[in-house]
């Protein structure tokens, strides 16, 4: 694929922007790209890593972090006890120093991916059906555990025995399978 831009060099760099459903695609050479910099954030480094992107992702533009640090005075800077870590440094390195910092951070992390995972906060994760087997029916009787826990504890007996039921036909299910027994 040729460079949009130059239409001479191989484009190595593909860029996909989807607005309300409207997909647009550029494909730039690599001399383009940095040449056009600003508007595919890139700066005048010659390598982009993955956690430039994610540096990326987490700036706010320009003019509105101006606006807002003129309107709103300072908050207390948030550092990880562990590691010392602010979340400005965060923010302009891409990562975290330590497995503290998620914690220390979740209440300005949770606006990040619900931005970057379209709404989502939490990852249940995939298991293909081919390779699952018994997984989805074992994870479903988890979720059936934590329930009956809860209607017990709020005295609904009728509810819960169905329940107990449920996950009795579930466990004898798995055992047909050959599954694991729990």
């Amino acid at each position: 694929m040729i460079c949009q831009e130059c239409n001479e060099r191989p484009a190595t760099l593909h860029f996909t922007k989807v607005v309300n459903g409207e997909k647009t695609e550029i494909h730039l050479c690599e001399q383009c790209a940095q040449d056009k910099g600003e508007m595919f954030m890139f700066d005048s480094s010659p390598g982009f890593s993955v956690n430039n992107l994610l540096a990326g992702l987490l700036n706010i533009s320009p003019a509105f972090k101006q606006a807002k640090e003129t309107e709103i005075p300072q908050q207390e800077i948030v550092q990880c006890e562990k590691c010392n870590m602010t979340f400005q440094q965060f923010i302009n390195v891409g990562r975290f120093g330590c497995s503290h910092c998620y914690e220390t951070f979740k209440d300005q992390l949770n606006p990040i991916l619900k931005r970057v995972h379209s709404g989502n906060v939490e990852h249940h994760g995939k298991i293909p059906e081919r390779m699952g087997g018994t997984i989805h029916v074992k994870k479903k009787i988890l979720e059936l555990k934590s329930d009956i826990q809860r209607l017990i504890a709020d005295e609904e007996f009728e509810k819960a025995a169905e329940i107990r039921d449920e996950i009795r036909s579930l466990e004898k299910e798995v055992k047909e399978e050959g599954g694991e027994k729990e």
